[in-house]
């Protein structure tokens, strides 16, 4: 497919009229063709209205015309074929291997939501019927549905081309909410946002969809994203990225005449900790895998394990002296864009620079432009607890271990310790009591909780929690990732004593799209 670097606004195919953007291969340098006009607010104005006007047909196409179109656009996209690696690793720098996993998972999501579409579950159908004789008062008939909130924005993310972008989590569950989504693409890969963004295209025309049910915007700086979410149409947002940029598009939703909720996924530092009795048993062997869970993509995986903490002693120092030589034989990896590569730099600076920190291991330099050179670091406990920039997220593959006197102040930084997406324990039969000490802490500051295994990695089923209190995303009460992810775009609607003719078919009497529903508070199948 030769990519034309344009909009794609609803079947439209539109020249923006701002400024350019071109991806850079973060691993030769070389600028990529072709460029890509940005839009302004009047595309913006046109992808909304579009969205709007689909909203109301879209939100009550039938559970199987919606399911068919999520397993359509998943059919499309592979269709793209190789086309689609090979760019995606020219912009990112990724290797082959770990995009064709991403693609997969991408498609896997989407027809994960389309088998949650067509349960129905979500629609979360209650049925009171009336009580005409009820004493002291009667009852109404009272039934309620879960219908989609309205056109959503969504932000696509850097460090996953293609599962946290154009057709990621945020708009194959808004998808299947009943949600038209307008993605904005991001600038450092627009060729694979292109192609996804047409291979949705195709899907939105097979099913005979309204156009408004798709669009993708591309414009460098804050002009489209703020648009965006000003917009009046748009009723809720999607986004993964840096906590100022989600915190800039928090307070913009929240300023406007209808605030609307803006589902932010933005910083963790995800910390790990190592209880005794597992230290003791295996030291060396959770040094070498810590390090390879912190190196995995360069350490540009949200969930990358920023912090290490444990009670210090010969353990402990069995521990640094395995990741240390691991981190020394750690390869120099591509990082995904020359202003992440900036940003690590800066990171690893600033911590490294803390008079209280000291450096137990860097890994090779690398020969490119954009290089992660690994760091690890240590510091005790009472600094750490002093210090704001220790306890900053350095995006990229570092991580600092923070030695403790006891368990008391093990308890006393996780008490101090920002929301976080994950919380890791390592443990042994022997640390059970001591991590009964920890989870109510850690269930208050982070959204998973993990035993023994490394927080990279994150599975799309449908118990899974990608997110955690603030800052780690906007609302704790959510998830970006797993069939809960649907949730954050439906909002509940009670009617009361409609006649049968006016009621939503999850409503009527028969039951005739053959979901859950409780039914006097009992449920049936």
């Amino acid at each position: 497919m030769a990519l034309e670097g344009k909009l794609l606004i609803g079947q439209q195919a539109v020249t923006g009229t701002h400024a350019n953007i071109q991806a850079t291969n973060p691993s030769t340098g070389e600028l990529l063709e072709p460029v890509y006009v940005g839009g302004d607010r009047s595309h913006v104005e046109q992808a909304t209205q579009l969205a709007w006007d689909a909203f109301d047909t879209y939100r009550e196409t039938s559970l199987e015309v919606r399911a068919t179109f999520l397993e359509t656009i998943a059919n499309e996209i592979e269709a793209i074929g190789d086309e689609l690696i090979e760019r995606a690793m020219a912009e990112s720098g990724l290797p082959q291997a770990r995009l064709a996993g991403e693609r997969g998972r991408t498609c896997g999501q989407l027809r994960l939501f389309a088998s949650v579409v067509r349960a129905g579950e979500w629609l979360d159908v209650r049925i009171d019927p009336a009580m005409p004789d009820r004493q002291p008062l009667p009852r109404a008939d009272l039934r309620q549905r879960h219908i989609a909130l309205g056109p959503v924005a969504v932000f696509g993310a850097s460090n996953f081309p293609l599962a946290f972008s154009v057709a990621g989590g945020d708009t194959a569950s808004a998808l299947a909410a009943g949600c038209p989504v307008i993605v904005k693409g991001h600038s450092a890969h627009p060729g694979t946002s292109e192609l996804v963004g047409r291979a949705i295209q195709k899907a939105v025309k097979a099913c005979n969809l309204p156009e408004g049910v798709f669009s993708l915007l591309f414009g460098s700086g804050n002009e489209i994203g703020q648009a965006l979410v000003t917009d009046p149409r748009i009723q809720a947002v999607g986004f993964t990225g840096s906590r100022s940029g989600g915190t800039a598009l928090m307070q913009a939703a929240q300023n406007r005449p209808q605030p609307i909720p803006v589902y932010a996924e933005m910083s963790s530092i995800n910390p790990v900790f190592l209880l005794p009795e597992a230290l003791k048993a295996n030291s060396q062997a959770l040094g070498e895998a810590f390090v390879g869970s912190l190196n995995m993509g360069a350490g540009q995986f949200c969930t990358s394990p920023g912090l290490v903490i444990a009670v210090k002693g010969p353990d402990l120092d069995s521990f640094i002296q395995s990741a240390q030589k691991a981190v020394q034989g750690s390869g120099a990896q591509t990082m995904l864009t020359p202003g992440i590569h900036e940003a690590y730099q800066k990171g690893v600076s600033a911590l490294s620079s803390e008079a209280n920190v000291r450096e137990i291991a860097r890994g090779e330099t690398g020969s490119g432009s954009y290089q992660c050179q690994t760091g690890l670091f240590a510091t005790s406990a009472s600094d750490f607890l002093a210090s704001e920039v220790m306890q900053e997220e350095v995006f990229g593959a570092s991580s600092l271990i923070i030695e403790c006197q006891d368990m008391a102040e093990v308890k006393r930084v996780a008490e101090q310790l920002e929301g976080q997406l994950t919380a890791t324990l390592h443990m042994t039969d022997g640390d059970v009591d001591t991590a009964k000490g920890l989870i109510p802490t850690l269930e208050r500051k982070a959204g998973r909780i993990l035993a023994n295994g490394w927080p990279t990695g994150v599975e799309v089923g449908h118990a899974m929690v990608h997110g955690g209190p603030y800052p780690s995303t906007s609302d704790s009460r959510t998830t970006s990732v797993g069939t809960a992810a649907i949730k954050r775009f439906l909002r509940p609607v009670c009617y009361q004593s409609l006649p049968e003719v006016l009621l939503p078919e999850a409503l009527k009497e028969a039951n005739p799209l053959k979901v859950s529903r409780l039914v006097d508070g009992k449920r049936e199948a």
